[in-house]
């Protein structure tokens, strides 16, 4: 299954990496982090100061909510096992005290629905899944009906087309009973009033892990330049990308595993061999897929390796009508990711050159910043998003 650890800047147990049990930041950046995270969690505070708490519950009906709960809001889930019918956890998170359930058993009609406010984590990539969410909307729909539910938010896997119209007739401003809907991939809609965009992280459903940082994922010398494991379609720039990297003889350089088809699910020692990859590289390369948006990114930056990323639109309705209307991964901009971007494969050549005058404190300071970034990053969404349901949720509470 891979190392299960966390990253974590405030009172959760450190769990040990064998011998190397550390904290990778250096005493400032340590009390700095620490101190942004208490400054924000007391801005939260001061603005609720005697007010009554909040309560949420989290109803994960896709694998993109164990993304949410255990990496970034850094939640437990009782059982541990991933297989297991029902699970739960607990977070609290300024005054809003989130429960989150997940699991087969999670099945409308058939649990005890006792709070007023639910966030509603749905898979909407094709159709077979888009009829089970809107199942799960019919259900929340009648909740809301019968006074039984007050608010509900949602958080939704898009089609990597951004082909989402199915959700629409069910949002608030449509008239239907959705008043916040956070959306993986890059779309038209986001408009960060009722719509916003979520990230889509790592692949979850094939259990890559939350990870923690140690002392060797920071200083050692990593021995490729540069890895690639991945699908290539025929006449993709991921072809393209092999081809580029052939011809240079930097292939010799970078792990690259190319496989013809796609497979959903990992074995245990493709996810082991796939993680060795990112923690021995000093890049991961990203090509866009389906969707420009990539597990790839969010598994490189858990163990510190940077994405260079393809930075294209790809086919379909994602792209903006406004100015940025040919500029995706708008929400990892927008946070100032610190990834390589690059338009066309042909300017990876002189990126793996360069790489090759790097010293490697240079690296170290690299990664340290990566995996800072990361972990601002996560913290900055958690507090996001609990200051978004928190406006929305009580403004519009009736009476």
């Amino acid at each position: 299954m891979g190392l299960c650890f966390h990253m974590d800047f405030v009172g959760q147990e450190q769990s040990t990496l064998g011998s190397e049990e550390w904290n990778p930041w250096e005493g400032d950046e340590k009390n700095e982090q620490q101190h942004r995270f208490k400054t924000s969690l007391q801005i939260l505070n001061k603005s609720t100061k005697g007010k009554t708490d909040f309560h949420v519950q989290i109803w994960g009906k896709a694998a993109i909510g164990l993304y949410l709960w255990e990496h970034i809001f850094e939640g437990l889930l009782d059982p541990t096992d991933v297989t297991a019918q029902w699970r739960e956890g607990n977070s609290v998170v300024g005054r809003t005290h989130y429960s989150f359930i997940t699991g087969p058993a999670v099945v409308p009609g058939y649990f005890p629905v006792d709070v007023n406010n639910v966030v509603l984590i749905l898979n909407g990539r094709e159709k077979a899944k888009v009829f089970y969410a809107t199942q799960w909307l019919l259900y929340a729909q009648n909740l809301v009906q019968t006074q039984k539910l007050q608010h509900l938010a949602v958080v939704l896997l898009g089609n990597e087309h951004c082909h989402n119209e199915w959700i629409s007739q069910f949002l608030k401003r449509n008239g239907g009973f959705v008043e916040l809907l956070f959306i993986i991939y890059d779309s038209p809609w986001i408009n960060d009033m009722d719509i916003f965009q979520w990230p889509l992280g790592v692949a979850t459903y094939r259990n890559f892990p939350v990870v923690e940082a140690s002392w060797s994922m920071l200083h050692n010398e990593r021995p490729y330049l540069c890895n690639f494991l991945g699908t290539i379609y025929e006449n993709s720039s991921r072809q393209a990308l092999i081809n580029i990297l052939k011809q240079d003889g930097n292939a010799k350089l970078c792990w690259v595993s190319a496989r013809e088809q796609w497979q959903p699910q990992e074995t245990n020692e493709s996810l082991k061999n796939y993680q060795d990859a990112l923690l021995q590289s000093d890049l991961t390369l990203c090509p866009v897929g389906v969707n420009t948006e990539c597990y790839r990114i969010y598994e490189a930056c858990s163990y510190g390796s940077v994405p260079v990323v393809e930075d294209i639109m790809t086919a379909g309705s994602c792209g903006n009508t406004s100015v940025n209307h040919n500029a995706p991964l708008q929400l990892l901009k927008s946070m100032d990711a610190p990834f390589i971007f690059i338009k066309n494969w042909n300017e990876l050549p002189a990126i793996l050159e360069k790489e090759k005058t790097l010293m490697l404190q240079e690296k170290i300071q690299r990664r340290k910043m990566l995996l800072h970034w990361y972990q601002h990053f996560k913290t900055e969404l958690k507090m996001r998003f609990t200051n978004i349901l928190e406006n929305s949720f009580l403004m519009n509470n009736k009476g």
